[in-house]
C-alpha cells in the first residue's frame, strides 16, 4: 500500500513521520521520496557520533529510509542557497520551511525488525520474508 502525505511549516520532519507512520497502524515501510524544504536542519554525520546543527534555508534533494515497527532509519541530502549539498542521518529537530511531501510504501512481503548488532553497536534491520 502506498502513502503520500504532506508536512507543513514548523513541523519536525522525523518526528512527523513517526507520526503518521503510528497514527495510520503502518507497522514496516519505506520511505521511498521526501521532497521540500527546512529552514533548520539536525544531521548525525558519518562518524556515527558527531551530531551537527545546520541553521539557514534547504531544499531537501534526497529523503529515504525504512521503518520497522515504529523505529525508523532515515537519512536526508539537503542543498543550501548556494547549492552545496550536505547530508546525514536524519536525527530530530529538523524543521520544515514551507512544506515537505512524503510517500511511503509498506511491504506485504516482509515483516521488519531492528535487533541490536554487538559489531555495529546500532539497533541494525532484520529482514524476515513472510511465507519462507
Amino acid at each position: 500500500m502506498e502513502y503520500i502525505f504532506r508536512l507543513k511549516n514548523g513541523q519536525d520532519l522525523r518526528k512527523s513521520i513517526e507520526e503518521y507512520v503510528i497514527s495510520h497502524n503502518i507497522v514496516n515501510c519505506v520511505i521511498v521520496c521526501g521532497v521540500g524544504s527546512l529552514i533548520y536542519a539536525n544531521l548525525r554525520l558519518a562518524d556515527g557520533k558527531t551530531i551537527k546543527n545546520f541553521n539557514n534555508h534547504y531544499e531537501i534533494v534526497s529523503l529515504m529510509g525504512t521503518i520497522a515497527k515504529g523505529k525508523s532509519h532515515i537519512h536526508i541530502s539537503l542543498a543550501d542557497k548556494d547549492g552545496l549539498c550536505i547530508g546525514g542521518h536524519l536525527a530530530y529537530n529538523n524543521i520544515i520551511n514551507t512544506t515537505c511531501e512524503v510517500c511511503l510504501i509498506t511491504l506485504a512481503n516482509y515483516e521488519l525488525e531492528r535487533e541490536f548488532d554487538e559489531k555495529t553497536g546500532y539497533n541494525e534491520l532484520t529482514i524476515i520474508e513472510k511465507g519462507k
